[in-house]
C-alpha cells in the first residue's frame, strides 16, 4: 500500500521550519476557506480539502477536523465559481454547464488549476509550507481537480528546472493526492511521470459515483505510484464507515 506520508516532526535542531505555520491570508486566497492548525501544536503536514460539484467548503472543514490527523493542519477551500441556475450556495471548480444547463462533457479545468497554483505559491512562500508536506483530498469534481493539479504542477516545475537534479525535482512534488470518485479530465502525456503518490477511492458499479472502466489506467499514465481502493456500490458518495475510511486514514508505510 502506498504511504499517505503523514510525517512526524523532525528532531534536528537545524530544521528552520516553524512548529506552527502562519495562517493563510484572505487577501491571498480568492473566495471563502477554512483553516485549522494541527490539534497537537505541530504543523508538519497540510491537508487541502476540495469539495465536489454543487457543495461548499463547510462540510469538508468539519470532516477534516474530525479526522484529527497527527501533526496535520487542514485547509478546506471553496471552489471559485458559483453554479448557475441555482439559488442556494453551490460552487464548481470549473465551468460545468453550458448556456442551456446541460453538462459539459469535456470541461476545461484550467481556471481551477491557476486558482490552486496561486494558493500553493502563497502557502509555500508566505506560510512556509514545503511542497512535499502538502497533501490533497478531493471528492468527485474536487478529486479530479486535485489529480489534474498534481500533473499541472509537476509539468510546470519540470520545465522550469534547469539543474537536471532528480532529487531537486522530487522535492517539488506534493506529499500525496487522494481522489474519491474523481477521474482525470485529460489524457496525460508526460516525459517523466509525477512522483506524487496517488490513492484512488471509488465505488463499484452501479453506484452513481462509480468511475469509468479505464480511469485507474489513466492515472498510471501520469503518476508513478497509484493505489486503488474500491468500495461497495452502496451507500453512494463519500466513505461512510470506519472500514471505508481505513484506506484513507490508516495507509501502511
Amino acid at each position: 500500500m502506498s504511504e499517505f506520508h503523514v510525517r512526524e516532526a523532525p528532531t534536528s535542531t537545524q530544521d528552520s521550519s516553524p512548529r506552527v505555520k502562519p495562517t493563510p491570508k484572505t487577501s491571498k486566497i480568492q473566495g471563502s476557506f477554512s483553516y485549522t492548525p494541527s490539534d497537537d501544536g505541530t504543523d508538519e503536514n497540510l491537508l487541502i480539502l476540495l469539495h465536489g460539484l454543487g457543495d461548499t467548503e463547510i462540510p469538508f472543514s468539519k470532516m477534516g477536523k474530525s479526522l484529527k490527523l497527527p501533526q496535520t493542519a487542514v485547509l478546506a477551500l471553496r471552489a471559485p465559481e458559483q453554479v448557475p441556475f441555482l439559488y442556494e450556495e453551490a460552487y464548481q471548480w470549473y465551468t460545468s454547464f453550458d448556456d442551456l444547463g446541460e453538462t459539459i462533457t469535456r470541461p476545461n479545468p484550467t481556471t481551477a488549476l491557476q486558482f490552486l497554483s496561486k494558493i500553493i505559491d502563497h502557502l509555500n512562500k508566505d506560510c512556509t509550507w514545503p511542497i512535499s508536506r502538502i497533501h490533497f483530498f478531493g471528492f468527485a469534481q474536487g478529486g479530479s481537480v486535485a489529480a489534474e493539479f498534481g500533473i499541472y504542477w509537476w509539468k510546470s516545475r519540470s520545465k522550469a528546472s534547469t539543474s537536471g537534479n532528480a532529487e531537486g525535482a522530487q522535492a517539488e512534488s506534493f506529499g500525496s493526492i487522494i481522489s474519491v470518485s474523481g477521474s482525470l479530465l485529460s489524457y496525460p502525456t508526460l516525459s517523466s511521470l509525477c512522483p506524487t503518490p496517488v490513492l484512488i477511492v471509488h465505488r463499484s458499479p452501479p453506484a452513481e459515483t462509480a468511475l469509468p472502466a479505464d480511469a485507474v489506467n489513466s492515472f498510471k499514465k501520469a503518476y508513478q505510484s497509484v493505489v486503488e481502493s474500491q468500495l461497495g456500490a452502496k451507500p453512494a458518495g463519500m466513505p461512510a464507515s470506519r472500514q471505508e475510511w481505513e484506506p484513507v486514514c490508516n495507509v501502511s508505510a
